[in-house]
């Protein structure tokens, strides 16, 4: 493979160092804003604010996983000078530690983002989204599917997605930038699919709604959900994230509502959540026991941005890379449903990229306006 480097925030200019430097200091504001924490957690925020902004790594005392990933190596530098995924990834343990979460204390397990995800429940995009399903019923269940896949792809543009796709040919900058979905449809004739899921609310719906659809037609056997331990980048779906949204498609009596709390109860669909989930390090350097469950799947989906990265390695890989080069050493067939949100690219062919930066500069990378449907058998 060719040499990639690994992507860091150490430019002013570039999209991993707004990040660290602009998205992270609002967060803590929001996330202060939205309970009412005391002194403790006040001070908490601040200083993690200034160390985000202006300080250095600082150890996790006692924290066994974090030991292992590398925390120790990188004490003392600063936060723009290791690599962005491990860096973004420290910042939301730090969050959490801030605001009590891991306790002891009244504030423990007390999500610092659900507000948020709740609130994107409750909207009337996503009534609008789960009426939409009506509008599927009267569709042949190939057609059906599609939309479902589209909806899944697209997450919080799931408005988007549920609307059949035939593309545009010559568009010079088309939403789906790859599309291997044909590829998809002979991998899903039965066995265990395992999802791992990406953000909850409004993107997790749609991943709930997929899954229904494959168990209910056939199409696999049995379903395994990856989900976050505990949470993380804002919106990462838990255990308790998928509970709240299939109350929600139950109190909004969806059908699939009640069909899900079934395939649940029965264990057509189960949930995992493994502590890397919540790593700092990319999906090749997995833990033996994660590693032997998804070689145990007939085929394993990464949804979204986040898992996209950490498959592939957060890297700035020549965007003609074959999506199949970084992604060989993952031990067995893999799908990856990706909305555009950070530099990483692969698997490109040589007419994208040029009409893309043609367009749109390299906004094209970070906005969200594009996808990919990329499948390694």
């Amino acid at each position: 493979m060719p040499d990639a480097p690994v992507i860091d925030s150490a430019d002013p200019a570039s999209f991993p160092h707004s990040v660290l430097a602009e998205r992270h200091p609002a967060l803590i504001r929001k996330v202060r804003d939205a309970f009412p924490y005391g002194p403790e957690q006040h001070r908490a925020l601040d200083a993690l604010l200034k160390s985000a902004v202006d300080g250095a790594i600082e150890p996790l005392d006692g924290d066994a996983w974090w030991e292992a990933w590398g925390v120790d190596e990188y004490v003392g530098r600063s936060w723009f000078e290791v690599p962005f995924l491990w860096s973004e990834s420290y910042f939301y343990r730090r969050l959490l530690r801030a605001v009590g979460y891991f306790g002891p204390g009244p504030w423990q397990g007390v999500d610092p983002f659900r507000p948020f995800k709740l609130a994107e429940l409750d909207t009337p995009q996503a009534a609008e989204e789960i009426a939409a399903l009506d509008r599927l019923d009267g569709l042949p269940a190939e057609e059906q599917l599609l939309a479902l896949l589209h909806g899944s792809l697209w997450g919080n543009r799931a408005d988007l997605g549920f609307r059949i796709q035939t593309g545009d040919e010559k568009s010079a900058t088309p939403e789906l930038v790859a599309d291997d979905s044909e590829s998809l449809w002979p991998l899903l004739t039965g066995g265990t699919l395992v999802v791992v899921a990406d953000n909850a609310g409004r993107e997790l719906i749609p991943d709930l709604l997929l899954t229904d659809h494959l168990l209910r037609h056939d199409r696999i056997e049995r379903a395994v959900l990856h989900l976050k331990p505990y949470p993380y980048y804002v919106s990462d779906a838990t255990t308790a994230d998928v509970v709240d949204a299939v109350r929600h498609l139950v109190a909004a009596e969806a059908p699939v509502g009640r069909s899900l709390w079934s395939a649940l109860s029965d264990g057509r669909l189960t949930v995992r959540a493994h502590p890397f989930s919540c790593g700092p390090l990319p999906y090749a350097d997995m833990p033996d026991d994660l590693r032997a469950q998804f070689a145990a799947a007939d085929l394993t989906i990464m949804k979204g941005d986040l898992n996209y990265r950490r498959l592939v390695g957060d890297r700035l890989w020549p965007p003609t890379t074959p999506f199949a080069a970084p992604t060989a050493y993952f031990p067995g067939p893999v799908a990856a449903l990706r909305t555009l949100k950070s530099d990483v690219i692969t698997g490109l062919d040589a007419r994208t990229e040029p009409a893309l930066v043609a367009a749109e500069g390299q906004g094209w990378r970070t906005s969200g306006t594009h996808a990919l449907i990329q499948v390694r058998p």
